[in-house]
C-alpha cells in the first residue's frame, strides 16, 4: 500500500498525513480481495520461479500469489510498517520488506547509473537487500490496488516491465473510480469548507488513471504485450452511508483528512456522511449498493 505520505497522525492537532491502518483496510477484506483473485485467474500459465507483490497492505494479495504459485519464491513490500507488521503476522513464512514502490523499481537503474553494485554505498545511502531483489528479475510482478497512488506511469511501467523474465507478467489492478459520487463528493467538500486552504492539494494526490488506450501505447511501446480490461464491482454494504465512509478511510479519503484537525476532521466526515446518504440510494434492507469500477492491466514479456 504505497503513499509516500505515509506517518503516524498525532492526537489533538493538524497532522499533513495520515498512517495506513491495517486494521481499517481489512475491514472490508472479502470485496477488497476479489478483484486481485480475478486479476490472478487470469494470468497465462507460467512455470514462475520468483514472484513478488508490490504495495502487498496487510498481505491478502501476497496470500493468493503465494497460492497461484506454490513452487516459486515470494517476497513483498510495502512503504507502510502497520502494513508490512500485519502481512508478517499472516504469513511469517515469506519475506515483506519495507520500501517504497518508486525507489524499489528505480533503484537498479540508480545503481546503473552510479557504476555500484548492491549493498554499496550510492548518494549517501546504502542500498542493501532489498534493492538487491529490485535488480533481480521476476516472473511475475503483482501491483494489486495501488500504482494508482505512484505518479508518472509512462515511465513506471515500462520501468516495472523490464524487471520481468522472458515470460514474465506484470499483473496490475488500479480503482478507476474518481468519477463516482463517493470521490466527487469528497472534492467537493474539500472546496467548500473552512479547511479549503489546506485541502487546495488533496484531490491532486491521487490523479486521474491514463486511458486504456494509453496505457496499451505505453506498453507496447516498451515491447510488452498487453491485455487490458475494466470491470465495475458493485459491493453490497450492510450499513448504508457510514459503510461506505469506513471503506474510504481505508483508502480514498486519507488525502482529505490527514491534513485536518481532529474537530475538522470530525466535521468533514459528518458532512461526507450525510452527502454519501443522499448520493447513494438505500436498498430494502437499509444497507447500500457501491459501485466500484477497476481498471486490470497484464502485460506479457
Amino acid at each position: 500500500m504505497h503513499v509516500k505520505q505515509s506517518a503516524d497522525s498525532g492526537s489533538g492537532g493538524a497532522s499533513p498525513v495520515l498512517a495506513w491502518s491495517a486494521w481499517q483496510y481489512v475491514q472490508f477484506e472479502d470485496e477488497r480481495t476479489r478483484p486481485v483473485r480475478d486479476l490472478l485467474a487470469a494470468l497465462p500459465a507460467i512455470d514462475a520461479r520468483s514472484v513478488i507483490d508490490i504495495g502487498c497492505g496487510p498481505g491478502n494479495s501476497t496470500e493468493l500469489l503465494a497460492a497461484r504459485f506454490a513452487g516459486a519464491a515470494v517476497s513483498a513490500i510495502d512503504s507502510s510498517a502497520d502494513m508490512i507488521a500485519a502481512a508478517r503476522r499472516r504469513l511469517p513464512q515469506l519475506q515483506f520488506d519495507l520500501l517504497d514502490i518508486e525507489r524499489w523499481t528505480y533503484a537498479g537503474t540508480a545503481i546503473e547509473a552510479a557504476g555500484a553494485t548492491p549493498g554499496a554505498a550510492t548518494g549517501g545511502a546504502v542500498i542493501g537487500d532489498a534493492a538487491t531483489r529490485s535488480a533481480a528479475r521476476y516472473d511475475v510482478i503483482l501491483a494489486n490496488a495501488v500504482l494508482h497512488w505512484v505518479p508518472d506511469h509512462a515511465r513506471l511501467f515500462p520501468a516495472l516491465a523490464a524487471k520481468l523474465a522472458p515470460g514474465g507478467a506484470l499483473a496490475v489492478q488500479m480503482p478507476d473510480n474518481l468519477d463516482e459520487p463517493a470521490h466527487r463528493l469528497m472534492r467537493e467538500i474539500a472546496a467548500d469548507g473552512p479547511w479549503a486552504a489546506k485541502l487546495a492539494g488533496a484531490a491532486a494526490v491521487r490523479p486521474s488513471l491514463p486511458t486504456a488506450e494509453r496505457y496499451h501505447e505505453i506498453l507496447s511501446g516498451a515491447g510488452r504485450r498487453a491485455d487490458l480490461w475494466r470491470t465495475t464491482y458493485y459491493h453490497a454494504l450492510s450499513r448504508g452511508a457510514e459503510a461506505v465512509v469506513e471503506w474510504f478511510m481505508g483508502s480514498g479519503l486519507r488525502p482529505f483528512i490527514a491534513p485536518l484537525s481532529e474537530g475538522e476532521r470530525a466535521e468533514f466526515l459528518e458532512r461526507y456522511r450525510s452527502a454519501v446518504a443522499r448520493a447513494y440510494q438505500p436498498t430494502p434492507d437499509g444497507g447500500v449498493l457501491l459501485p466500484f469500477p477497476r481498471l486490470f492491466l497484464i502485460a506479457v514479456r
